[in-house]
């Protein structure tokens, strides 16, 4: 049977379609620390690899310091990222120039295009159409809650941002939930004309825990998108290599919440 999809071998196919996975990503390079929330090139490349074959092109319309675009050159796709911060797009293209020159002649004649600017206007881009998406958007708002336990020791190491920036179309600075919702969902559903009949979009997040309650952010991305695409399957990405704090230890219940969804939506 011919492979519609990727470039897989039926064993490779079938290790990828277990709904749950471990990942414990290596430690992140000295250029891309200060973003304080990249997600990790190895296992970006995994998704990479199952939803496209070779030579075809993918998106991250919130490309951050560029670990979808690197992603994508390891595994020998074409790629764009659209970045609103002007500082992590540099590091960016840094990061991708040097990834270039490490895999040499294997990716001669790949574009890896980092575009500075708001993902909410992509329509003015110019750009074609994409075989795939794959990203992660803001978690809300969380990178501004100062009792966050990560982003105390963030403040304590000079020249690492603890938040994405203070731009206000900025979705991180957003405080109002459904405000927040509803912009996020609009500009997944503006890549609806740019990706092509039948691929697909992956969406990397996690729900919120903020002021003692839950805000299902993944399901109400689920919910809410799949009123525009099709969403297909969920994989749920763990990890199992964070300390564990005691959170409500003698009085309530408060889980360390250590994995994320990894939402499949198809465009049908």
């Amino acid at each position: 049977m011919r492979n519609k999809l990727n470039n897989l071998t039926n064993k490779e196919w079938l290790k990828f379609q277990k709904s749950w996975f471990i990942h414990n990503p290596p430690p992140r390079k000295k250029g891309v620390l200060a973003h304080p929330a990249k997600f990790p090139e190895t296992m970006a490349q995994e998704f990479i690899e199952f939803f496209t074959k070779k030579g075809e092109t993918v998106l991250d319309p919130m490309a951050g310091t560029g670990s979808t675009l690197v992603a994508a050159l390891r595994a020998g796709r074409n790629s764009y990222g659209i970045e609103l911060n002007p500082k992590y797009a540099k590091i960016a293209r840094q990061v991708i120039e040097e990834e270039r020159k490490v895999l040499g002649e294997k990716v001669e004649g790949l574009t890896s295009k980092v575009i500075q600017g708001d993902a909410a206007k992509i329509a003015d881009f110019g750009l074609s159409t994409f075989d795939y998406v794959l990203t992660s958007p803001p978690y809300w708002d969380m990178l501004r809650a100062r009792g966050a336990e990560t982003q105390k020791k963030r403040r304590s190491s000079a020249g690492l941002d603890v938040h994405y920036s203070d731009d206000p179309n900025d979705m991180g600075n957003i405080a109002d939930y459904e405000e927040f919702l509803s912009k996020l969902v609009h500009i997944y559903e503006e890549l609806k004309p740019l990706l092509r009949e039948k691929a697909y979009l992956t969406i990397i997040v996690k729900n919120v825990k903020k002021g003692g309650r839950i805000y299902p952010l993944a399901w109400d991305i689920a919910r809410e998108l799949g009123k525009t695409y099709t969403l297909k399957d969920e994989k749920i990405w763990c990890q199992n290599d964070q300390r564990l704090a005691p959170f409500g230890l003698g009085s309530a219940w408060v889980s360390n919440t250590f994995h994320h969804y990894c939402l499949q939506f198809r465009n049908e």
